[in-house]
């Protein structure tokens, strides 16, 4: 069952919830796979490479870009699904799509003030986020970022510690059932495959583990929606040009919100790749959402879930 709940710059509601065949005359090229990239259908091979660009470009002005998409409330989203996670000391974390470290810094930082955090735990026992993105320019602004913040780069350095991993969220470098909580902040609908990206989270989680996402979603109200798609379509681009000297990878950003699931497909998709307890929050009336589910202490097999 699915449920929901309402909150402004924080929540505004809560839910749970080239193949060929053949004939006798001739072969016939099977039709091309495609999927969107912002409103444009694309060959499904392209599209890696092509948001791959965009984020290679946006990298160096990553903060610049959250404010523009948001009107800068996306540091109050971050701070509110850190706190919504409220991971304990010990915690083993994995960040994806979070090359720059935002989420990662917090979890750090929620870690460190804990009441329960003790110092000099045995290192199987230490606290570690791993970042991982598929895109190295991300990874170098958050590497520098985490080196200049002065986090601890592995654990023998200190608790809790922090590493950068590059790897694809739909075919995931890490050991099945080998972290306890998986993150993925506004990019998710980046990827090609969602629900691939859903299932390799379920598979990296412990039993027991949680699965979030915040990622921009769709305003309900009509008259809101309206007031954000003249926002969003005549604001952000200009923006995007004025402040990084680009707008088409700010037209691709706001078209690519649209095309991303409604909060309760998405929440369906969740539960479909075998999450249970899953709900969904809206920030700002709609126009984010965080997306949260467990994975059963017990695995069921996902065709008899449903």
């Amino acid at each position: 069952m699915l449920a929901v709940r309402r909150v402004l710059f924080r929540p505004s509601s809560v839910v749970r919830v080239n193949r060929y065949t053949t004939s006798a005359q001739e072969k016939v090229e099977a039709p091309q796979q495609t999927t969107h990239f912002g409103f444009r259908e694309i060959p499904v091979e392209k599209k890696e490479e092509m948001v791959g660009e965009v984020f290679h470009s946006v990298a160096a002005q990553y903060d610049v870009m959250n404010d523009a998409m948001s009107a800068g409330i996306h540091r109050l989203w971050k701070d509110h699904f850190m706190s919504t996670l409220a991971p304990v000391p010990g915690t083993k974390l994995l960040d994806v799509a979070g090359g720059t470290g935002d989420i990662a810094f917090r979890f750090l930082n929620c870690i460190k003030s804990s009441p329960f955090f003790l110092p000099n735990l045995p290192v199987e026992r230490r606290s570690h986020v791993t970042v991982l993105d598929i895109n190295a320019s991300m990874l170098k602004v958050g590497e520098e970022r985490a080196k200049k913040l002065g986090y601890h780069m592995s654990p023998e350095s200190g608790d809790p510690h922090i590493t950068f991993v590059e790897g694809n969220a739909e075919k995931l470098p890490i050991e099945s059932e080998s972290v306890d909580a998986y993150t993925i902040a506004f990019g998710i609908r980046n990827c090609t495959n969602v629900q691939a990206v859903i299932d390799e989270a379920y598979r990296v989680l412990r039993p027991g583990g949680r699965f979030m996402c915040l990622e921009f979603s769709h305003v309900e109200n009509p008259l809101l929606a309206k007031i954000y798609d003249l926002y969003s379509y005549n604001v952000i681009p200009p923006m995007g040009q004025l402040l990084a000297n680009d707008w088409n990878s700010y037209q691709y950003l706001v078209e690519s919100i649209r095309k991303f699931p409604t909060q309760e497909k998405f929440a369906q998709m969740i539960q479909h790749s075998g999450f249970q307890a899953v709900t969904y929050e809206n920030l700002t009336f709609g126009v984010a959402a965080i997306h949260s589910g467990f994975k059963p202490l017990v695995a069921k097999n996902k065709e008899t879930q449903n």
